[in-house]
């Protein structure tokens, strides 16, 4: 296996049925697959569940505001005004990446709606830009202190299959390094266009408090019952 191979957890590995879900978890700038993987733990779903979660790896690239410095992202940033002059070359190439492993669960047996794209900061820009694109209908999209990224082009690449696709937003009402500003641009700009969103804030920073993670369970828990 290689350095670059997604991480991929089961809640409960020693459960004899076939896994029947999914979730694809993208991290935020300059961490890596393992960043959310204890996550899974706190997170306390039911035994009725039998997910998936694969946390992949952004490429090593360089970073603008950083100076150049090699890191991993899902695209560059140029501006401290993260919703000016989107790197749409690696915006695109990041989500062709997270709609392959998509795909790749779907050649596994688990149907399109019982996958979740999810992500935090750059991985939740990336999680809503492709699963708002993505052709077969999702169960669900998770965008965790983000926003969405190539704003102008969402009306016209938009799929019909995930005009009803449930997502979940959340943001810290303290965040100094995505503007909760741009998280409520982006809510409004879904719900005018008529996504459903359900949003939460938090009094935090940018990171996840435990009263989040009580409200992505409660979220997962629902959607992957419903369907």
């Amino acid at each position: 296996m290689s350095d670059d191979s997604p991480i991929i957890l089961q809640t409960d590995p020693d459960d004899a049925r076939e896994t029947d879900a999914a979730v694809i978890w993208l991290h935020g700038l300059g961490a890596d697959g393992s960043d959310f993987v204890p996550i899974v733990s706190e997170l306390v779903l039911p035994d009725a569940l039998n997910i998936r979660f694969i946390f992949p790896h952004a490429p090593l690239r360089p970073i603008t505001i950083n100076q150049g410095y090699r890191m991993r992202g899902w695209y560059d940033i140029t501006s401290l005004d993260i919703a000016e002059r989107d790197d749409e070359a690696g915006i695109v190439e990041s989500s062709a990446m997270l709609t392959r492993l998509c795909d790749e669960q779907l050649a596994q047996g688990i149907a399109a709606k019982r996958i979740i794209f999810a992500g935090f900061s750059q991985g939740g820009a990336i999680a809503l830009f492709a699963g708002l694109r993505y052709a077969h209908t999702l169960g669900g999209i998770m965008a965790l202190s983000t926003y969405l990224p190539m704003q102008q082009g969402l009306q016209q690449e938009a799929a019909a299959a995930n005009r009803d696709t449930p997502i979940f937003m959340a943001h810290g009402l303290h965040d100094d390094v995505v503007a909760t500003q741009f998280g409520l641009q982006t809510r409004a700009l879904l719900q005018q266009q008529g996504y459903r969103v359900q949003w939460h804030d938090y009094a935090m920073g940018h990171s996840v408090c435990m009263e989040e993670i009580n409200d992505i369970s409660d979220w997962l828990n629902r959607v992957l019952t419903q369907v």
